[in-house]
């Protein structure tokens, strides 16, 4: 077994003024409809939840990166950051499969101006 690991951390207030300057577009890019849908619920802090999902797909992506014949082959709809019945984030892979990898957990955490990710995962060498 070989253990891979991403993180990643953005400032909330570049994810809240490229919303603000493209909108719709700008979400419909990166996010999946479950993931606009959970952070337009969150109202007021719905800037803080849409930064963390994205440092979520960044610390994704440099976690599987290794796995890809090229860090192309992964797009920001193929994984996906839901939450299970206990509220906790996890990560759902649409549409792209990792046979190799046996496990896959993920942190999501923000204060007033970050959000942060990191992503840790368990594959089969």
């Amino acid at each position: 077994m070989k253990v891979l690991c991403g993180t990643d951390i953005i400032e909330i207030s570049r994810i809240k003024q490229s919303i603000e300057r493209s909108g719709v577009t700008f979400l419909n890019m990166l996010f999946t409809p479950d993931e606009i849908e959970y952070c337009e619920s969150k109202r007021n802090a719905k800037y803080y939840h849409y930064a963390g999902r994205f440092a979520a797909k960044e610390a994704i992506f440099k976690a599987v990166s290794s796995l890809l014949k090229n860090k192309f082959d992964i797009s920001w709809h193929n994984a996906q950051v839901i939450n299970d019945e206990n509220g906790n984030p996890k990560i759902e892979f649409l549409d792209i499969k990792f046979d190799q990898i046996k496990n896959i957990d993920i942190s999501i955490s923000h204060c007033k101006e970050y959000a942060v990710a990191t992503v840790v995962a368990m594959v089969e060498e």
